[in-house]
């Protein structure tokens, strides 16, 4: 069942944060709701420091009709990331040989495509909250015993995220153009990310 998005974005120095904003066991995941989360997912993806989400301009409609088509899809869905239960975060899969990379890279069985974008913070964030997403997000991805790889594709001008992918394992297979951006395709097996945890 979807849980209410009224109570907001997750504020780690919020008076109801935990003692370790960084407890990667209170991280936990649902569907995207695309009518019930698009006025909250529009603050999310229009915010200036989403700007690599290239959703800027978009209204609530936009964001709507675009998690209604992934929904529908059969090769990609999003959930929302909660963080002490309140939206902290959103994450999309999909089968890179299918969407986004179809034709870019050589596809191996096993391969699962990623993105994520961290809710902006209220208040002053806290350090190390992105990279203990992001590792919410890959350990949620290789829980599936099907996933022997996680492929992104992000554009090569997004250096936080880069510094973020390495900390996780993640390694630039090389530079590729996707119909949106320049990118660099990166990849991260099981094993280098259990070697980086």
């Amino acid at each position: 069942m979807t849980e209410p998005t009224a109570a907001g974005p997750y504020d780690p120095l919020a008076p109801h944060a935990p003692l370790d904003p960084l407890d990667p066991a209170r991280f936990t995941f649902r569907p995207v709701d695309p009518i019930a989360d698009a006025s909250l997912l529009h603050t999310w993806v229009t915010h200036p420091k989403a700007a690599f989400w290239l959703m800027g301009d978009a209204g609530v409609y936009d964001v709507e009709r675009a998690y209604a088509d992934i929904a529908q899809a059969p090769y990609q869905d999003a959930f929302i990331g909660r963080y002490d239960r309140r939206p902290a975060f959103l994450m999309e899969r999909y089968d890179p040989a299918q969407v986004e990379l179809n034709g870019l890279y050589a596809a191996e069985p096993g391969d699962i495509g990623m993105h994520f974008l961290v809710a902006p913070a209220p208040a002053a964030p806290v350090h190390g909250f992105s990279r203990a997403v992001l590792r919410a997000v890959m350990t949620e991805l290789f829980r599936d015993p099907a996933v022997h790889r996680v492929v992104v594709e992000p554009d090569i001008r997004n250096t936080a995220v880069h510094a973020l992918n390495e900390a996780v394992g993640f390694t630039i297979v090389r530079r590729i153009r996707t119909p949106e951006k320049d990118a660099y395709l990166s990849v991260c097996t099981r094993a280098q990310f259990e070697a980086r945890r």
